[in-house]
């Protein structure tokens, strides 16, 4: 697990673009929208946007995010956002190394919780984070701008 680094958003992106929820919503072509994406994820301590790597190349990536907050006490809590792992990659257990990547950092950075959605549609994705120790604790709303 690294960094990401700006040489990695077309491979980010067509990552994100390779199944029938991304391909509805991403744009790989339009590369300027996600460089300048990237650059604000970069520039903000709160965003922690990694890579999985295989042989030199992103196989797997996820987008952390630490949001101080008021609430249970001005605790602060961690967001799991954009999880991904590449077709050819599926299946070895890179998702849950990522995951765990995920709630380790969230621990080292003082959160009390980690959170993370996932569409409706996808059952198989809910098991897996179910597997992991997630539960099903909220009913999520979602407000197109």
């Amino acid at each position: 697990m690294r960094r990401a680094t700006a040489d990695d958003v077309p491979a980010l992106v067509s990552m994100l673009a390779d199944d029938h929820l991304g391909a509805q919503r991403e744009s790989p072509g339009e590369t300027a929208v996600y460089r300048e994406a990237f650059a604000r994820i970069d520039a903000d301590p709160n965003q922690h946007l990694v890579v999985a790597e295989r042989d030199g190349a992103p196989v797997g990536t996820l987008q952390l995010t630490v949001i101080p907050g008021l609430s249970r006490r001005g605790s602060t809590r961690a967001l799991i956002e954009a999880v991904r792992v590449h077709a050819d990659a599926r299946g070895g257990g890179l998702g849950s190394r990522l995951i765990q990547w995920a709630i380790e950092e969230a621990r080292r950075q003082g959160c009390v919780l980690v959170q993370l959605t996932s569409d409706a549609t996808r059952i198989e994705a809910h098991r897996f984070y179910e597997r992991l120790g997630f539960e099903a604790s909220h009913l999520g709303f979602k407000m197109q701008l």
